[in-house]
C-alpha cells in the first residue's frame, strides 16, 4: 500500500503530443490570418509596456519566447491578458469546484490553474481569429505558434485600443453638443426676454404712447390739409406770375410804342408845316394818349404791389411749409427707427425660428442620446445585479469549497495516520518475515490475489481520474458561462 500511494503521488496527467503532420496542417492554416505576424523584439516591447507590470515587466525578456518559449512565462502571460481584457485574476484559476468524495485532492493542485486558463484562452482567441489553440500550446508551446498567437493578440490590443479612442470622441463630442445645446438654449431665452422688451410697452408710459399716436394721427391729418392749402397757394402764385408777365409784356409794348410815338414827334416837329390849329388838334390828341398811357402805367403798378404782397405771403406760406417740411422729416426719422426697430423684430423672430429649429434637433438628439443612456445605464444595473448575483453564488460556492478542502484535509490526516500505520504494521511483518518463511508458500495465493484487486483498484482509480477530469470541465464550462 506504501508504494502504491508514493506511485499515485508522482502521477501527473500526460497529454498525447500532436504530429508533426498535423501541427504542419494548423500552422499552414494560420499562415493565412488576417493579421501581421510581428517580430520577437516588438512583441516583447508591446507586452512589456501594455500589458504586463512592475517587476514581471521588466524580468520578461526575448528568452521567454525564444528560441523554446517557457511554459512558465507564456501562461502568466497569458492570465495576465486575462486580466487586462475582463478583470479575471489569476488567483480566480486556482479555485475549482471539487465534490466531496473525489479521491486524492492534491493531484488537481497542479491541474486547475492550467485548465482555467485553456477554457479562457479557448473562449477568447476566437475574437483574435485564432481557432485551433490546444493544451499544447499551453504545456509544451513551440515558437512559431506561440508568435502566431501573440500577434493576434496584439492585434487585437490594438483594434481594442482605437475603439476605446473612438468612443471617448463620440463622448466628448456628446458632451459639447450638449454644452452648445444649453448655450443656444440659454441665447433663445434671452432673446425672447428682449423681443418682449422691445415689443411690449411698459405700463408707465402707456399713457405717453397712447398720446403721441393721437398727436401723430393729428399730425398726419394737418399735414394732409396743409399740402392742400400748399398746392391751392401754389396754383395761385403761378395765375399771378402768368397774370404778372403779360403786364410786363404789355407796359414792354406800351414802352415801345412810347418810343415810335416820341420819334414820330421828332419827325412831325421836323416836318410841321402845318396851321397851328393841326398843331393844336395833334398836342390834344397826343396830351390824351399821354394821360391814358399814365392811367394804365398807374393800374399796372397798382397791380404789380398787390402781386409783390401776394409774393411775400407766399414766401411766408413757403417758410411755414418748410417748418411743417421739418416736421415731417422728423416724423419720418421716427418711422424709419421704427421700421429698423420692427425690421431687428423680424430678424430675430427669424434667428429665434432658426434657433428653434437647431433646438428641436438637438432635443431630439438629445432624446436619442438619452435613451441611449438610459438603455446602457439599464445594462449597467442588469449587469451589476448579474454580477452581484453571480458574487453570492461564488461566495457561497467558495464557502462550499473551503468546508470541502477542510473536509479532504480531514480525510488526508486520516490516510496519512492509516499510512503510518501501514508503515508500522509492514516494519513488524518484516521482522517476523524470517518467522514466517514457512508460511509463505500458503501466502503466495492471496498475495496474488491481493496484487490482482490492486491492478482492478488502479484502473478504476485511472477511470475516476478521467470521470473526475470530465467533471472538470464540465464545471468549468459552468463557471464561464457564471462568469
Amino acid at each position: 500500500m506504501a508504494e502504491v500511494t508514493i506511485e499515485a503521488r508522482k502521477l501527473k496527467f500526460k497529454f498525447a503530443p500532436v504530429d508533426d503532420e498535423g501541427r504542419e496542417s494548423e500552422l499552414a492554416g494560420m499562415s493565412e490570418n488576417t493579421f501581421p505576424v510581428y517580430k520577437v523584439d516588438v512583441i516583447v516591447q508591446f507586452y512589456r509596456t501594455e500589458v504586463l507590470t512592475g517587476q514581471e515587466a521588466k524580468n520578461f525578456t526575448k528568452n521567454d519566447i525564444t528560441p523554446n518559449p517557457k511554459a512558465e512565462s507564456i501562461q502568466r502571460l497569458y492570465m495576465r491578458v486575462l486580466q487586462l481584457l475582463f478583470r479575471f485574476r489569476p488567483e480566480c484559476h486556482y479555485t475549482v469546484p471539487l465534490s466531496e468524495n473525489v479521491q486524492f485532492p492534491m493531484l488537481y493542485e497542479w491541474v486547475s490553474p492550467v485548465m482555467s486558463v485553456y477554457m479562457r484562452m479557448c473562449q477568447f482567441l476566437p475574437l483574435c481569429h485564432v481557432y485551433d489553440f490546444s493544451l499544447n500550446d499551453l504545456l509544451n508551446p513551440k515558437l512559431k505558434r506561440t508568435l502566431t498567437i501573440l500577434s493576434s493578440i496584439q492585434n487585437f490590443l490594438h483594434f481594442r485600443k482605437q475603439r476605446l479612442e473612438t468612443t471617448a470622441a463620440h463622448q466628448q463630442s456628446f458632451r459639447c453638443d450638449m454644452d452648445r445645446l444649453q448655450a443656444y438654449t440659454r441665447q433663445i431665452k434671452e432673446a425672447e426676454k428682449k423681443i418682449e422688451k422691445l415689443t411690449t410697452i411698459p405700463p408707465e408710459q402707456q399713457a405717453e404712447a397712447k398720446e403721441l399716436a393721437s398727436a401723430l394721427a393729428e399730425l398726419t391729418a394737418n399735414t394732409q390739409r396743409e399740402y392742400q392749402d400748399v398746392t391751392a397757394m401754389n396754383e395761385m402764385v403761378a395765375q399771378c406770375k402768368t397774370e404778372i408777365a403779360e403786364i410786363s409784356q404789355k407796359l414792354t409794348q406800351r414802352k415801345v410804342d412810347v418810343a415810335t410815338l416820341k420819334d414820330e414827334i421828332s419827325k412831325f416837329k421836323s416836318q410841321i408845316v402845318e396851321s397851328p390849329e393841326e398843331l393844336k388838334n395833334e398836342m390834344e390828341r397826343m396830351k390824351e394818349s399821354v394821360k391814358s398811357i399814365k392811367m394804365s402805367k398807374e393800374l399796372a403798378e397798382e397791380r404789380l404791389v398787390e402781386l409783390q404782397m401776394l409774393v411775400q405771403c407766399a414766401g411766408q406760406v413757403e417758410a411755414e411749409l418748410q417748418v411743417l417740411l421739418k416736421q415731417l422729416q422728423d416724423l419720418q426719422i421716427s418711422m424709419c427707427k421704427t421700421n429698423q426697430q420692427k425690421e431687428e423684430v423680424q430678424r430675430l423672430a427669424a434667428m429665434i425660428e432658426t434657433l428653434e429649429k437647431e433646438l428641436k434637433s438637438l432635443s431630439s438628439e438629445e432624446a436619442q442620446m438619452k435613451r441611449a443612456f438610459a438603455m446602457k445605464l439599464d445594462k449597467q444595473s442588469k449587469h451589476q445585479i448579474r454580477r452581484q448575483k453571480k458574487k453570492e453564488v461564488k461566495d457561497q460556492q467558495v464557502k462550499n469549497i473551503y468546508e470541502q478542502y477542510d473536509k479532504i484535509h480531514q480525510k488526508r490526516e486520516e490516510f496519512v495516520k492509516k499510512m503510518e500505520e501501514s508503515n508500522r504494521e509492514t516494519k513488524r511483518i518484516k521482522e517476523k518475515m524470517q518467522e514466517l518463511r514457512e508460511k509463505c508458500n500458503q501466502h503466495t495465493q492471496k498475495a496474488q490475489e491481493i496484487y490482482e484487486r490492486l491492478l482492478s483498484t488502479l484502473e478504476q482509480y485511472h477511470k475516476r481520474i478521467e470521470s473526475v477530469v470530465v467533471d472538470t470541465n464540465a464545471d468549468a464550462l459552468k463557471m464561464k458561462s457564471q462568469f
